[in-house]
């Protein structure tokens, strides 16, 4: 019997102030087949209408929710990368926050986040600058390209530590394992398409 799954990782995705969300990674547990959520639910990350100030987001795109149920927001248009811990009234900028850059201390439209637990850091998809960056998660004032040359719109990693990057412009989805610098195409790769093996 297939085990019911549950979303750990997500991809918001804003156009004209609606978003839109998006699952990336899936875990299984046991959700009754009559669960009920609630039907209204709670601001817990900005809503103090567009901006920059650390209690407002700027066109976020993906966000994380971590097991202390602290949400780390892709702030694109801000550059930056906002930790909200649980029942906070504004975030903490974790990543970025330098203005739009190429630099290790700066991002450029990140799109998505995640949090690689083993090495306790944050993965970003750092889209303008066409690069996915490792910055560690706790007091990190810059950040290391781990992967260049890459149109990262979106990541995930699976519990054997094997990081997924969907790739916009080559329409594939790449796996990289632990050391690994290239990857490998595991899904579309060849061209846009509506063909099973097309993305």
């Amino acid at each position: 019997m297939k085990q019911p799954t549950k979303l750990n990782n997500v991809n918001a995705y804003a156009h004209s102030n609606v978003f839109f969300f998006i699952p990336v990674c899936f875990v299984s547990i046991d959700i009754h087949p009559n669960a009920r959520w609630e039907q209204n639910g709670i601001t817990v990350a900005g809503g103090n209408r567009e901006g920059n100030g650390i209690n407002q987001l700027s066109y976020p795109w993906g966000l994380y929710v971590d097991d202390d149920q602290a949400v780390y927001v892709a702030d694109q248009s801000n550059h930056r990368i906002v930790e909200w811990k649980w029942g906070a009234t504004s975030g903490q900028v974790v990543a970025g926050g330098n203005g739009q850059g190429s630099g290790a201390h700066q991002l450029s439209n990140p799109l998505d986040v995640i949090v690689d637990k083993e090495r306790d850091s944050l993965i970003i998809c750092d889209r303008s600058n066409r690069r996915v960056v490792r910055w560690p998660r706790r007091n990190g004032t810059s950040g290391e390209t781990i992967i260049s040359n890459i149109g990262c719109w979106g990541l995930t990693m699976d519990e054997n530590g094997s990081l997924y990057v969907t790739d916009i412009g080559k329409h594939e989805v790449r796996r990289y394992r632990r050391g690994e610098s290239q990857g490998t195409v595991v899904a579309g790769g060849n061209g846009s398409g509506n063909r099973l093996d097309q993305l």
